[in-house]
């Protein structure tokens, strides 16, 4: 289960989106992100439930590989549903002990979820539609107008992409690990919590160790290579925005005006 999250990866392709410039791809997550944090209204949540799935068709990745960066998540999904169902004052329906369910609160649980899940959906598609070394640069050209005030755009932009990128790889770490604590006779599914925390350091020693480990192969990988970082780099492909980057994030904008009309609706 713990393989099948997708943030992280890349997956190759000649799609719409695959082509758009990656400062584009960010700039349009940031506002569909602030989009997120205001609409509150069925109508709202319907319009930005069809622009995440036009923007998946577009992108040509399979609806599978994008469900499965759900399941790893699912439990925090249902925890947050269950704590609005039952935390949200309102018209009370049932009633189980300290725990109260009001209409208010299934409303407020299925629209925070709603949330975690599109915002999982469309950062996957940043992450699967764009390579490494593509978001590094559009991050960092997003930066560099902090450079006159001394933020180290590039260096920031650098560890921020490595890690992402590693996100997969130490996830399939962790997963041989388990199944090699397993196959000694480990035990991580049953017993108390303070048990099942216990149980964890195996698992947790040998993955902190291979990742000192690659982070150190990084470092070497990278001086031999004379890496000395953002200071007088060149490019061998200049990012340029195009015909297509303008209409996409004419589009994108075009959802805060949506939000702002159907709220007030």
């Amino acid at each position: 289960m713990i393989g099948n999250i997708m943030i992280g990866q890349y997956f190759p392709g000649q799609s719409v989106l695959h082509k758009l410039d990656p400062r584009t791809k960010i700039m349009g997550i940031l506002i569909f992100f602030g989009v997120l944090l205001t609409i509150d209204n069925v109508s709202s949540y319907g319009m930005v439930i069809i622009f995440t799935l036009t923007v998946a068709g577009l992108s040509q990745i399979s609806g599978k590989i994008l469900l499965m960066g759900l399941k790893p998540l699912w439990w925090i999904i249902l925890l947050t549903m269950s704590i609005h169902f039952f935390s949200t004052p309102g018209h009370l329906i049932g009633q189980w002990g300290p725990f109260e369910l009001t209409i208010e609160g299934i409303r407020q649980g299925i629209f925070m979820t709603l949330r975690i899940v599109l915002l999982i959906f469309v950062f996957s598609l940043l992450t699967l539609t764009t390579s490494p070394i593509s978001l590094t640069d559009g991050i960092e050209r997003l930066l560099s107008p902090l450079r006159t005030v001394g933020v180290p755009a590039h260096e920031l932009a650098m560890m921020m992409t490595i890690a992402l990128r590693f996100i997969p790889t130490i996830i399939q770490e962790t997963e041989k690990i388990i199944k090699a604590q397993t196959g000694r006779g480990a035990d991580f599914t049953s017993g108390s919590i303070i048990k099942r925390a216990t149980n964890t350091i195996p698992i947790l020693v040998p993955l902190l160790i291979n990742a000192f480990r690659r982070a150190d192969e990084l470092a070497m990988a990278m001086e031999s290579r004379c890496y000395k970082g953002g200071q007088g780099r060149t490019r061998m492909w200049e990012m340029k925005m195009g015909a297509a980057d303008m209409v996409a994030l004419i589009v994108t904008s075009s959802l805060v005006v949506g939000a702002v009309i159907l709220r007030s609706i």
